[in-house]
């Protein structure tokens, strides 16, 4: 089903209202594949790195043990950032939390590195894919770099209730257009808590603006 932004957030603050990280079917105690595609991605660990969709995701706390010092944490959630914030104590005020529907976020500076294992493919709309566009744009920098994971083909057609859509390089490549370039690409078997088996693909691309 399409769902409007403001049904999107509620469906987020409800499930994360009612579920911990650890049982949600997305939860990762170690994201092996994005923290060795962010290593290979070869920025600093001044660079600034923004994490959509990151909600309660333990991505930033792996981050902060490598040294990274200026990250961002993005979701639509309060409750996913409250729990994110809570579990990482005073560790909290080194990351910057954006309560924000990534298609409609008006970014106030740009980052060198773009992280989504999350929003994407909940994208199910041509214009809510063509506005997250605009703001991976406006957000990177100058020859920065994204990461996007999503569903394969041939992996769920549903998560968390709501459709998705199951992308391959070619297709990702169709939506971020002639200015990023393929760098690399992994598929990960991801098991969720509950034992069930999430085919995911991952990306990254260079922008060469």
């Amino acid at each position: 089903m399409n769902i409007s932004e403001s049904d999107r957030k509620r469906h987020w603050e409800t499930v994360y209202g009612n579920k911990t990280a650890e049982e949600t079917s997305w939860y990762q105690l170690f994201p092996r594949l994005s923290l060795s595609m962010i290593a290979r991605a070869g920025v600093g660990r001044d660079a600034a790195l923004v994490d959509i969709g990151g909600g309660a995701s333990l991505l930033v706390d792996h981050l902060l043990d490598q040294g990274y010092r200026d990250l961002t944490v993005l979701d639509i959630s309060a409750a996913a950032l409250a729990q994110a914030s809570s579990r990482l104590g005073q560790r909290a005020k080194r990351i910057t939390w954006v309560e924000a529907d990534v298609t409609v976020y008006e970014p106030s500076r740009q980052f060198d590195l773009w992280h989504d294992r999350a929003a994407f493919h909940f994208l199910t709309e041509a214009k809510d894919r063509k506005r997250y566009m605009t703001v991976l744009r406006k957000a990177l920098a100058p020859g920065g770099q994204a990461i996007v994971a999503t569903f394969a083909p041939g992996g769920p057609q549903k998560c968390s209730g709501l459709d998705i859509v199951q992308y391959d390089a070619g297709k990702l490549g169709d939506e971020l257009g002639p200015e990023f370039t393929l760098q690399e690409q992994h598929q990960e078997r991801h098991e969720t808590p509950a034992g069930r088996e999430q085919l995911f693909n991952f990306f990254r691309f260079q922008s060469l603006a």
